[in-house]
């Protein structure tokens, strides 16, 4: 960390939205935290023992692509629900710049901010934010009206969104007569109504129930299919987290500890932290052929069948232990290796594969996971891979 901060013109960069160099600290002359190098590197419990003040969030930098769902992930006082606010200046950061389609928020007058957060963001929040006495359209609405469009008119945008969001027939409902669900998909119209280029979410399934919970992440899935937002979601929910992004970043005390896909760090974590973090979910669900696949050994007939490197592990488990000779691994008629039955039997049972490490280099903590400083492992060697710049969210 370093008291004067570079960063990237931001004209240059392809990234909607480009996090640089971010803090938050509460507590008193927080503005000296980030300036001197000797507190920046204090961790949490030293800084507040020797300063009185608490970094929220800690010299964070990344980028949001268009139409990318961005996942911001980790426990109870990470920091990443300050961030999420951060983003709008909601919460006002202490440091750092936030570039939005190459204007710096941090250097926006409040009416300009006002008119970002009408037009540009719109927010989902955990408890609903419903108004108990208006009815759903109204509520729906409620963003529009604000923004000063015509009754019709927001009636009629309203409608379109409770359409897509799955509740024709409950417009005119109060909050109190709806499930959980339903509050948050009223929610999520509100959200949408305003036509936003960024829906920022801050764990909007948490309170519900684990059936309604699922229920959501794929509506969310199903509406980024149709629309297209870019989206940042704050979870705490790892099996969250690999349902809805394309890239997470993982946090702890209000620092990045990985940046990348779902399969980088469950394939290749960063350190024992994120190693820990992920080690429940089932690697064969998260895990594509690229993680596994080896070189053809010498005599080896290559004349199996076919699959494509992104299939996940648990799709061509039945297809490779069916085969009696070894699953090529072929992408634009490339051949790219081979798959046997130790390879997909490795994966089921969580253990690292001995031959594996043709796309990926050495399996473990190295890999192509991508840290939130910039620096990464040995990286894919295949164009289109994830974490290599050919990479894009999905569409």
């Amino acid at each position: 960390m370093t008291a004067q901060l570079e960063y990237p013109d931001p004209q240059e960069s392809e990234a909607l939205l480009s996090v640089q160099g971010l803090w938050k600290v509460f507590g008193p002359k927080a503005a000296r935290v980030p300036r001197r190098p000797e507190l920046a590197e204090l961790n949490r419990a030293t800084l507040y023992d020797r300063t009185g003040c608490t970094a929220a969030v800690r010299d964070l930098s990344f980028d949001v692509a268009p139409g990318e769902v961005f996942v911001v992930m980790g426990l109870s006082g990470s920091g990443k629900s300050t961030l999420v606010r951060c983003l709008t200046r909601l919460v006002e950061p202490t440091a750092g710049r936030l570039i939005f389609e190459g204007e710096d928020l941090r250097a926006a007058d409040e009416k300009r901010l006002r008119t970002l957060r009408r037009s540009k963001f719109s927010m989902v929040f955990q408890h609903f934010g419903l108004l108990p006495h208006r009815k759903v359209i109204d509520n729906v609405s409620y963003g529009l009206e604000v923004r000063g469009e015509s009754k019709p008119d927001r009636k009629r945008r309203a409608q379109e969104v409770i359409d897509l969001v799955g509740l024709s027939g409950n417009e005119n409902m109060y909050p109190e007569q709806l499930s959980g669900g339903m509050q948050q998909r009223v929610g999520l119209a509100r959200a949408l109504a305003n036509d936003p280029d960024v829906l920022l979410f801050d764990e909007p399934f948490s309170a519900l129930d684990p059936l309604i919970r699922r229920e959501m992440q794929t509506e969310v899935v199903r509406l980024h299919r149709e629309v297209g937002k870019t989206m940042v979601f704050i979870t705490h929910d790892l099996s969250e987290a690999l349902k809805l992004g394309d890239r997470i970043l993982l946090m702890r005390d209000g620092a990045a500890v990985q940046l990348g896909t779902g399969d980088e760090l469950v394939g290749a974590p960063a350190d024992d932290y994120v190693r820990e973090f992920v080690r429940d979910i089932p690697r064969a669900d998260v895990l594509t052929l690229r993680w596994i696949v080896r070189p053809p050994r010498d005599g080896e007939q290559l004349d199996g069948p076919e699959l494509g490197p992104d299939v996940l592990v648990r799709e061509a488990t039945r297809l490779v232990l069916e085969s009696d000779r070894p699953v090529k691994v072929v992408a634009e008629g490339q051949l790219l290796g081979v798959i046997g039955d130790e390879e997909i039997l490795a994966v089921v049972a969580d253990a690292a594969p001995s031959g594996a490490t043709t796309l990926y280099g050495a399996s473990g903590a190295s890999g192509s996971a991508t840290l939130a400083s910039g620096s990464s492992g040995s990286g894919p060697a295949v164009p289109g891979a994830p974490g290599s710049a050919a990479s894009s969210p999905r569409s």
